[in-house]
């Protein structure tokens, strides 16, 4: 790596521990914004649910019917439940809700922001005696780091029920 590379990359790494640093300071100071708080829960948690629902319970279904055939030829049916539970719980659930949430949330969060920014939005909200980072950053990663979790619950159980509509469809 070249001298100006590393310099960019030591640059990259301070601004993200100067980041980190102002999100604990202002996020553990007090005056929280609950209202918009419990409005970002909703857009990240709930208006998220219905494409993750949907992936989680295709990925739990199409495991579950392409794993079958291969472990009825070796007499070893009855390992299903277990291989599509650990399977789902452990990887499937986490992955695809994380890369479905970091789409979908990412750049509507990015998008939003971006616009308040071109608008001058946050320098209105300067000007007016609300503190933006708090507002606009703090509100955003606490939702998404309660909301994740929960999104991740719920995947695991529709992939998992999906699993077992697979099993019992394509038994009849």
């Amino acid at each position: 790596m070249s001298g100006t590379g590393w310099k960019a990359f030591l640059e990259e790494v301070g601004g993200v521990g100067t980041f980190t640093a102002r999100f604990f300071k202002e996020g553990l100071r007090p005056r929280y914004e609950w209202q918009e708080f419990l409005r970002q829960c909703y857009i990240i948690g709930y208006k998220s649910l219905p494409l993750v629902g949907i992936t989680a319970a295709i990925m739990g279904m199409v495991l579950t019917i392409q794993s079958r055939p291969t472990l009825e030829e070796f007499g070893a049916e009855s390992w299903l439940p277990g291989m599509v539970s650990i399977s789902v719980i452990r990887e499937i659930g986490p992955v695809i809700t994380a890369l479905i949430c970091a789409g979908k949330i990412g750049s509507s969060i990015g998008a939003e922001l971006g616009s308040m920014k071109v608008t001058e939005q946050i320098d209105a909200m300067e000007v007016s005696g609300t503190n933006p980072f708090k507002f606009l950053v703090v509100t955003r990663v606490l939702a998404a780091t309660l909301m994740l979790p929960v999104l991740v619950m719920v995947a695991d159980l529709l992939a998992l029920y999906a699993s077992f509509l697979g099993v019992n469809l394509k038994m009849c």
